[in-house]
């Protein structure tokens, strides 16, 4: 991978976890000295991600991240909710042991990443599972869709959740979804990928009090 697609990838986990807020302005300069690089790679990264709508160029001033409405949320999820569940639950007899292995490593990674509060690798981790899962049913149109909606989505209560301790709760998730994938229990899956789903709704992609 790239210095430029690390950063992209930086700045999206940024973007969708809420850390980096709607409205503010965020130059190349200031983001390449908080990642410690040249101005090049960001500029080049943030091109990349106005491309997929997720910031906008604000001319001779930088970068804002585009906003997404509570409608755009609630369709978002909706569309999630019939998507993912049933592939999910098509993917377990699909998946193989080596694919499994490193679910689970992913989802260790996303537990730690809840533990500590990183928000940016919670986010980044989570989208790796849960790509990797519905990749393994093969259908990578419907991969690229998910991706898509997912960079879309705002998580702006992660950092309450997370400072309440109930994101690792739900980080736990991924290590049940493996072991029911382990045991073949399909439907149950299903169900549990609903339930996950919902929860980005209900408490994930609430507002801050603020």
């Amino acid at each position: 991978m790239s210095v430029r697609e690390e950063v992209a990838d930086a700045l999206r986990g940024a973007i969708v976890s809420g850390e980096m807020k709607p409205g503010e302005l965020y130059s190349a300069p200031g983001l390449a000295e908080r990642f410690g690089i040249s101005a090049t790679p960001v500029r080049e990264a943030m091109l990349d991600l106005v491309k997929q709508g997720l910031v906008e160029v604000v001319r001779n001033k930088g970068f804002k991240v585009t906003d997404i409405s509570e409608g755009d949320l609630d369709q978002i999820t909706q569309i999630r909710e019939l998507l993912e569940p049933p592939i999910a639950a098509q993917a377990v007899t699909l998946i193989s042991e080596k694919e499994l292995a490193a679910l689970r490593n992913l989802s260790a990674a996303i537990v730690d990443a809840a533990a500590r509060s990183d928000l940016i690798n919670y986010v980044n981790a989570d989208r790796e599972f849960h790509v990797r899962l519905l990749g393994a049913s093969g259908n990578q149109r419907l991969v690229r869709i998910v991706e898509e909606l997912r960079a879309q989505t705002r998580l702006y209560g992660l950092s309450a959740l997370a400072a309440s301790g109930r994101l690792v709760a739900s980080a736990q998730e991924h290590e049940t979804m493996c072991d029911l994938i382990e045991a073949g229990r399909a439907e149950e899956l299903r169900d549990l990928m609903r339930t996950h789903i919902g929860h980005i709704r209900r408490e994930w992609a609430g507002r801050d009090s603020e």
